[in-house]
């Protein structure tokens, strides 16, 4: 009896899991160690509320001003939210003759949403497979903000994915899928979380669960709650919480139980996936073959 809590709390507390572990086994995450002086539970305590703190619009309005003149592939476009501020995206249409739905693609902290590695070859690559697609920008803080610090302003990224999808829906494009990459893909999961999957149609995270030195997965990963097809894809030599979590990860789709759901790793490729050294290709290819299974 004490090999198997012993066990558990090794488990538990390298949150990852093992084959041995019937499903649905599901583990829970351990209370978060304090991060100096700051204690990250409360983080998870107030885990998408809005607590007072705001995105850096300003920072958000001079970024924008930067490359909207530079989108030379696709469109601007500004969705309207409820509160009367405009979020620039870009959208592109397919190529195809019969397009096969839309993507929404959002985009990792520290980046936008034309940014040349990842961003912009997913989503003009993707438009040569068939698809739609529109990056929309996410919220911004400062350029030395890190994860912990983004944490309590993820609840500002749902009303932005909310205007993606019914910039679709507006076209008749019912067929959606959300791909999101790095924090991207934290502010989406934390959209999942609160208010499921059933206005898409299937789900790619790109380098799921990247933090910062010593900061630790706020609220885990809604993927076992899902009923959409996922895709779980990173790199072979991403960031190392990315890679120890994928155990994790794997169990919790496996949980979700959609057949079409699937964990991915791209080879010789890094978390930033680079357009010189090929790997971002390989990314676009990979992603758009397991589109075509849905």
């Amino acid at each position: 009896m004490n090999k198997i809590l012993l066990s558990l709390t090794i488990l538990v507390c390298t949150q990852s899991v093992y084959a041995g572990f019937p499903l649905p086994f599901m583990p829970t995450l351990p209370n978060l160690p304090m991060f100096g002086e700051f204690n990250p539970n409360k983080l998870r305590a107030e885990f998408n509320q809005f607590v007072g703190i705001e995105p850096d619009f300003d920072r958000e309005h001079r970024l924008v001003n930067q490359i909207a003149d530079a989108v030379i592939d696709g469109d601007v476009e500004y969705l309207r939210l409820k509160n009367g501020r405009e979020i620039f995206s870009i959208f592109m249409e397919s190529e195809a003759d019969k397009p096969k739905g839309g993507i929404i693609i959002l985009h990792n902290r520290g980046q936008h949403a034309n940014w040349s590695d990842t961003i912009k070859p997913l989503r003009t690559g993707l438009t040569e497979k068939g698809w739609h697609t529109l990056s929309v920008q996410m919220p911004v803080l400062g350029k030395g903000a890190k994860y912990y610090d983004y944490v309590p302003i993820f609840p500002y990224s749902h009303e932005r994915i909310d205007a993606a999808i019914n910039f679709y829906k507006a076209k008749g494009i019912d067929n959606i899928v959300l791909i999101a990459h790095g924090c991207g893909a934290h502010m989406s999961m934390s959209y999942l979380d609160k208010y499921g999957d059933s206005k898409i149609k299937g789900y790619i995270g790109i380098g799921v669960g990247a933090t910062d030195y010593k900061q630790k997965i706020v609220n885990g990963f809604p993927f076992h709650k899902m009923s959409v097809p996922i895709l779980d894809v990173y790199a072979d030599n991403d960031f190392t919480g990315v890679r120890k979590l994928a155990d994790y990860r794997a169990h919790l789709i496996q949980v979700a139980g959609n057949k079409k759901s699937v964990q991915m790793i791209i080879a010789n490729a890094q978390h930033y996936y680079n357009k010189n050294d090929g790997s971002v290709e390989r990314l676009v290819t990979k992603v758009a073959n397991w589109l075509d299974t849905l």
